[in-house]
């Protein structure tokens, strides 16, 4: 168990943005909102995986709603401990540890301050290995794990219980329309795990890669070195692309901020183009001409990561802007997404492209998401 310190949220708060493949909400404001509560005394403790009792009882915390609200609409502080006292309540028993529901931007950072809230230790793991839109696309709902029952928080404290929904799909509809009129941004704790259950189906230590992620971007700007470099070496993947956005179709609807980009490439880019298009998320990335999308050069479940090119910043899509200059990353996702019954969920025809074909991306052996 190691105690999270300020420098280590910044750390996090950047290699979350990377791996929140643009999603996740703002790690930003996360990462200032978790600094200061260090500050005020507050500690958070983050366990390995492999130290979790097999019968403690462990449960997800992360924000629902469209990242391009989240930036305006902010947080009231107390939503994590509320929502977890109100699912304590139901089952009549302490939670005893809590975990990341995705590790992307600012969801990495909503369970650190859950546990500074509660002072329970927080999973070295989360169900994704990266951000994703909807909440059936976790590892432990496709490995069997019971979403329910869950609590959804507003700032104001209104709660709402979901106390036994039949299947996943099911409660990210309901559960989502629930968040939309929270205001399109609320806090949902769900998945309720026994120990041995988040060992056998979580994606492990992204909390750590997370960190490390970070503190090679922080290094690279210091030495004055390669921010993609620096990046890649920890997480494995290639470099896609770099440019300067010319074009950003975004629109809030339905609790998601969906959109397309086109990046007009630059160096050896120059003269191509590159379209991403998202749902919180980036989905697919196609090379072709300014009006054309010819061929596919990533998708999910692998990562489409942006970083702004003279820093290394991740950007998230409410970020997204004309004349933004930005280097593409593509990252290898968890084997555990590359499975038949996994890509039904996560591969590009669950988010609408049936005829994009996934073609895994090599990995590294003991480098990036395991």
């Amino acid at each position: 168990m190691w105690s999270i310190t300020i420098d280590e949220v910044e750390a996090i708060a950047i290699g979350a943005g990377i791996l929140g493949t643009g999603g996740g909400g703002s790690p930003y404001l996360g990462m200032l909102r978790m600094q200061d509560m260090l500050r005020h005394g507050y500690q958070v403790n983050v366990i390995d995986i492999d130290d979790v009792a097999d019968d403690a009882l462990v449960t997800e915390v992360g924000m629902m709603g469209a990242p391009t609200v989240g930036i305006e609409k902010m947080p009231g502080g107390d939503e994590p401990l509320w929502a977890i006292e109100a699912l304590e309540s139901y089952i009549g028993r302490p939670i005893d540890a809590i975990a990341c529901a995705e590790v992307g931007g600012g969801n990495s950072i909503e369970p650190l301050i859950a546990g500074a809230l509660t002072g329970k230790p927080v999973v070295d793991g989360d169900a994704m290995g990266r951000a994703f839109p909807e909440l059936q696309m976790s590892t432990h709902l496709i490995a069997g794990v019971k979403p329910t029952p869950g609590v959804l928080v507003d700032e104001k404290n209104n709660r709402v219980l979901f106390s036994h929904i039949t299947d996943a799909n099911t409660l990210e509809r309901f559960a989502r329309d629930v968040c939309v009129q929270m205001g399109c941004t609320a806090m949902l704790v769900t998945t309720l795990m026994t120990g041995k259950q988040i060992k056998a189906t979580s994606v492990p230590r992204t909390l750590t890669l997370a960190k490390r992620v970070g503190e090679a971007v922080l290094r690279a700007r210091r030495t004055k070195e390669s921010h993609t470099q620096a990046v890649l070496d920890v997480t494995g993947g290639s470099e896609l692309f770099a440019g300067k956005l010319v074009d950003v179709q975004r629109k809030t609807t339905g609790g998601f901020a969906r959109g397309e980009l086109v990046c007009e490439g630059l160096g050896v880019y120059r003269g191509d183009w590159l379209h991403i298009a998202f749902q919180n998320e980036n989905l697919v990335a196609w090379r072709g001409g300014r009006d054309t999308r010819d061929t596919v050069v990533a998708c999910v479940p692998d990562l489409i990561c942006l970083l702004e090119t003279e820093t290394g910043e991740p950007i998230t899509t409410e970020q997204l802007r004309y004349g933004l200059r930005v280097t593409v990353l593509g990252i290898p996702c968890t084997d555990q997404f590359r499975t038949p019954v996994a890509l039904k969920v996560v591969g590009p025809a669950a988010f609408g492209y049936p005829d994009v074909t996934y073609i895994p991306m090599p990995k590294t052996p003991g480098i990036g998401i395991a």
